[in-house]
């Protein structure tokens, strides 16, 4: 019988081993989120009745092969109508499966292995692939990449066999630190790159807590924080995003920690202040990567000689030193004590020194991310060497070596997306490297990324306002959604982690026309018929008993309130007050001519007649459990799943 390699000694070196394992915790428990989440909204907005069914997304086409299951957009639905299952019905199986399945992970340690989150990916994608414009948000293809390196990182699970730690752990959590890096940096330079007039005067925040999608209750306190704190907090946001994510591949601890705060602070503010579902939570899953076990406290590791401390501090200091003075230069700090106290900035850069710039800093940072790979191969390999005995340094030695050459792959196809933020990078990328990353971008394995591009909602927020009546001349009521600004005196919600997406889609569709937005013109047909599944999306519909003969929409600009009596828009009792701008949608009944002609193009109006499937054992479960637990409200739903499963993890580790 084979015995356990012998583990090296906590003072040897830092071990990873708690960190691994808590980073695969908290996937799960993202996973868990999101498929909970996407649960209760499924039938209002995929379902035959739904705003977009799925149906027509993937087609009535059946494959008779696993080629063509591969085929274009590859999801695991095609395979249902071999199960007798209809598009919906499939949905609700991979949902349920994924809550299933995520829902053991967090509780069970075992259950976090490479099958069950190649389950969870596969499911994800699945879904995603049909899910349209109400699933192409950057944190869904962000839990796609992020769940395919979880793969990698997890364990094969053949403890009795093997142990569920390896050398090459450090290659895999190098991977996720790497897309932290491309999320972040990104993120940053973007701002910048897009040429909006907020982030480049650096008012962005001014007008950011007020215009984005479903602000907290916290997010008005925020915005009517001074000015210029609002400013300051624009340049601490650059400094966050753009030179602090270098940090993540110091050889200094110490700062590494730093840039694993810094992040941390970034994301805990944006919580508070906006609900973005489960985006920020993954990014401090990303953050996991930054940290080793000793952050746990539970381990003591060897301290550093003198000599070492000494070149850390001093190193530190002169980083520090230079961000901080990088930091006023080019931001113009300056504290003024008159006629109050306030730091004044203001960018001290043109447009063609930051493109100038970014063009030698770009491949600098590929440069520093394939050196500090290099390391963690030839380390986790030399390890092997000197840790391991007899088979199991031949054992370990092939895992490495197998898991670099993955890292590389990964790493080397990353550069495509990355270089999408610097032209002249571009260029320089392999050829190759393009044909790869093509070959594979429907999987999502790597991503571009560039959150908060343009600022929204200057000069007042846009809301769209459904409104019905029986007569085109007065009567008309508004249809109140659970989330997004309606009424002026809600408190703004806490929704995140679930993400209700229609309130999401109605933010989108209030920055343009529903000319550009189909499932708007499909979401009033639903309303105007009385289709159950989508109004059990929306909290509050004026006309229970009947539909109304006429829908329209009006474009409103909604402000928060001021803050004192001298301000314009004070109140005691509302949060919002809103202008009306213009119209949105057309007054229309059901049976308009025009309307008909364009669902039929869309292929809505045919798609009334649901899908036909002889029902089988499997169908008439995953019906059962539809039918037990209905729509309900979305943030409760997700806080129960969610809450138990995490109330359960914590009770098996005090019986253990």
């Amino acid at each position: 019988m084979c015995s356990r390699a012998p583990v090296p000694h906590p003072k040897k070196m830092t071990s990873i081993k708690e960190t691994r394992d808590f980073f695969l915790w908290c996937i799960s428990v993202i996973y868990l989120i999101a498929f909970s989440s996407l649960y209760v909204q499924l039938p209002g907005l995929f379902g035959d009745n739904g705003i977009m069914p799925a149906n027509l997304a993937i087609g009535s086409k059946e494959i008779t092969s696993w080629e063509e299951l591969l085929e274009g957009q590859p999801t695991l639905l095609r395979l249902m109508p071999k199960l007798g299952l209809s598009t919906e019905t499939g949905m609700d199986l991979l949902c349920i499966l994924g809550i299933l399945i995520s829902f053991c992970c967090v509780v069970f340690y075992s259950a976090r292995d490479m099958v069950s989150f190649t389950l969870l990916w596969m499911m994800y994608l699945s879904l995603y692939q049909v899910g349209q414009t109400f699933l192409w948000f950057q944190w869904d293809i962000l839990l796609l990449e992020t769940g395919f390196l979880t793969i990698l990182v997890a364990p094969l699970n053949l403890q009795f066999f093997l142990p569920r730690h390896h050398h090459h752990d450090r290659i895999s959590l190098w991977l996720v630190r790497w897309l932290l890096f491309r999320l972040m940096f990104a993120s940053g330079v973007v701002k910048l790159t897009s040429g909006c007039p907020t982030w480049w005067g650096l008012t962005a925040l001014t007008v950011h807590f007020e215009s984005q999608c479903i602000p907290t209750a916290l997010a008005w306190f925020f915005h009517h924080l001074p000015q210029w704190f609002l400013k300051l907090s624009c340049v601490a946001t650059y400094l966050i995003e753009i030179p602090i994510p270098l940090l993540f591949f110091s050889p200094v601890k110490s700062m590494r920690m730093f840039a694993f705060y810094s992040q941390i602070l970034l994301q805990m503010l944006i919580i508070i202040t906006g609900n973005y579902n489960f985006f920020n939570l993954l990014t401090i899953a990303l953050c996991i990567s930054l940290v080793e076990d000793d952050f746990f406290k539970r381990h003591k590791v060897e301290k550093p000689s003198t000599i070492q401390t000494l070149f850390n501090k001093l190193f530190s200091l002169v980083v520090y030193g230079y961000l901080m003075y990088q930091t006023v230069m080019q931001f113009s700090l300056q504290v003024s004590y008159s006629p109050y106290f306030e730091i004044k900035s203001k960018i001290a850069f043109s447009k063609e020194e930051f493109s100038s710039w970014l063009e030698k800093v770009v491949p600098a940072t590929i440069i520093l991310g394939a050196v500090s790979l290099g390391y963690i191969i030839l380390s986790s390999l030399f390890r092997c060497l000197a840790e391991e005995k007899g088979i199991w340094k031949l054992w370990s030695l092939m895992q490495c070596a197998v898991m670099g050459v993955l890292a590389v792959a990964m790493f080397s196809i990353s550069l495509v997306p990355l270089s999408v933020i610097e032209k002249n990078t571009q260029q320089y990328v392999s050829p190759d490297l393009h044909r790869y990353r093509s070959y594979l971008k429907d999987y999502h394995l790597t991503n571009s990324y560039g959150l908060f591009r343009r600022m929204t909602g200057v000069g007042g927020r846009p809301e769209v306002i459904i409104e019905g009546s029986n007569s085109p001349d007065s009567g008309w009521k508004e249809y109140e959604f659970y989330y997004k600004p309606g009424n002026i005196s809600r408190v703004p919600p806490i929704v995140a982690p679930h993400q209700p997406r229609l309130d999401w889609q109605m933010w989108f569709a209030a920055l343009g026309s529903y000319q550009h937005n189909t499932w708007f013109v499909h979401l009033i047909y639903r309303l105007m018929t009385g289709q159950r599944e989508v109004l059990e999306l929306i909290q509050y519909n004026p006309f229970p008993n009947k539909p109304p003969k006429f829908i329209r929409a009006k474009l409103y600009h909604y402000h928060f309130t001021g803050q004192t009596k001298k301000d314009k828009w004070y109140s005691k009792k509302n949060w919002w007050v809103r202008e009306e701008k213009s119209e949105y949608f057309p007054a229309l009944e059901k049976d308009n001519s025009s309307l008909l002609d364009y669902l039929k193009r869309t292929g809505l109006v045919k798609n009334e007649k649901k899908e036909k499937r002889t029902l089988t054992w499997l169908g008439f479960c995953v019906d059962y459990i539809r039918q037990l637990i209905g729509q309900p409200e979305g943030f409760s739903f997700v806080m129960t799943i969610t809450g138990t499963a995490v109330m359960a993890n914590v009770f098996s580790l005090i019986l253990k």
